[in-house]
């Protein structure tokens, strides 16, 4: 029997499902973390063989001691994996000291994790990037930010999300970021006129995709983030061959083996010097691993499958298992933020749209900054539908 070890398995919360379906492929399911296992989810802990709880995931050591402990127990470590943004580096290393062969090694962190490293392999797969600097002061970032132009983006080289991301208009802003801003190196970007669209896979161990997806976010993260902002984006029924196209080179510029992918790109919205032309892809950032928030759970309900499922299979297979040509639809994600006077309140909307409604509930304060605080996510045949749908959720009272 194979060993997986799962770090943080409770969060987000529905990872346990992914739990699920590796113990019905046969796997015994390890779990590390540092809630009290009487508070984990019942469906989590009836699919983890065993739990392990530490005081705290952020130090090393007794992760370490909790990987070592289910080594001596249960013999060589096949897989260890949290499929979470905040611990690749975590996992990498442990991996690495464990000599657990089946994933990202401390070796490969530079060009998943630091976003100027990350030019070099979409440059590797063909794709433009926007010109970047790593800021050290005031007269190298402004002499960058005088010659690709006013506005630019300044967030940390190596970071998750939006999180400290800027958009800065002229050299006042840039002074006031750069006395304010905190030790980490900071990249700085010309600001690319586009929207995101994402190609989002799960990769068997030769490199190949098995499953394949992707998403359109049509307002910027970082906006959601820093205006506090609605959020919405939604999954696509069909990739464009264009994107699938993008996709496939990064992911064997990256050398991307048995992971689930989320690979994001600017589509230009206008001609842009030095980028492109309307329409053009440009690459935007790597991650390796599911989209964030509910994100899994929409595939299912665009593409009628199980994604936990197919990545569980290729964890013990290296193939799918199940049926992938299924009927297929947009599947839309509404967060609303909360002290905005909405016009339709919950129960109009699910009195309207409660026959195309797959999830609706509270986000968790984790997820909130970059995805608002109540969600309604639905189905749609037409994207027609589904615009109005999002038009309908956020209307507000003047």
């Amino acid at each position: 029997m194979k060993n997986f070890i799962f770090i943080s398995p409770n969060f987000p919360v529905t990872y346990w499902k992914f739990c699920a379906e590796l113990k019905n492929n046969g796997l015994r399911v390890l779990g590390i973390g540092d809630c009290p296992y009487a508070q984990l989810h019942q469906n989590l802990r009836e699919n983890l063989h065993e739990y392990y709880k530490v005081d705290n995931l952020e130090n090393y050591d007794e992760v370490f001691k909790a990987v070592a402990f289910f080594s001596y127990k249960y013999g060589k470590i096949d897989w260890l994996e949290s499929n979470n943004e905040y611990w690749l580096e975590r996992d990498a290393r442990l991996r690495t000291e464990f000599h657990i062969t089946t994933g990202f090694m401390t070796e490969d962190m530079a060009r998943i994790k630091y976003k100027s490293v990350m030019k070099d392999y979409y440059a590797k797969a063909g794709i433009p990037t926007a010109r970047y600097h790593l800021v050290e002061g005031f007269a190298d970032a402004a002499a960058f930010a005088h010659w690709v132009g006013y506005p630019v983006i300044v967030k940390p080289d190596n970071g998750v999300g939006a999180s400290h991301t800027y958009r800065l208009r002229n050299d006042e802003e840039l002074r006031f970021f750069l006395e304010h801003k905190d030790d980490a190196v900071y990249i700085m970007e010309e600001f690319v006129n586009g929207y995101v669209r994402t190609y989002d896979a799960i990769i068997d161990a030769d490199g190949r995709p098995i499953f394949e997806s992707g998403n359109v976010t049509p307002q910027s993260l970082m906006d959601v983030v820093n205006e506090q902002a609605n959020c919405v984006y939604y999954i696509v029924p069909e990739l464009p061959q264009e994107m699938l196209d993008v996709g496939r080179r990064t992911v064997e510029a990256f050398r991307v083996r048995s992971r689930f992918v989320h690979l994001e790109y600017f589509v230009l919205n206008a001609d842009q010097e030095g980028l492109g032309k309307q329409g053009d892809i440009i690459g935007l950032e790597v991650n390796m691993r599911p989209a964030g928030g509910y994100t899994p759970d929409m595939y299912d309900f665009a593409y009628e499958t199980d994604v936990y499922k197919i990545w569980a299979d290729m964890v013990a297979y290296n193939h799918c298992t199940l049926d992938l040509n299924r009927a297929r639809h947009f599947c839309a994600f509404c967060g609303r933020r909360d002290g905005k006077d909405f016009i339709l309140n919950h129960q109009a909307i699910m009195t309207k749209y409660g026959f195309s409604m797959k999830m609706w509930g509270r986000i968790p304060d984790a997820l909130a900054d970059a995805m608002a605080n109540q969600m309604y996510v639905a189905v749609f045949d037409t994207e027609e539908e589904m615009n109005t749908f999002f038009q309908e959720l956020l209307a507000c009272r003047e």
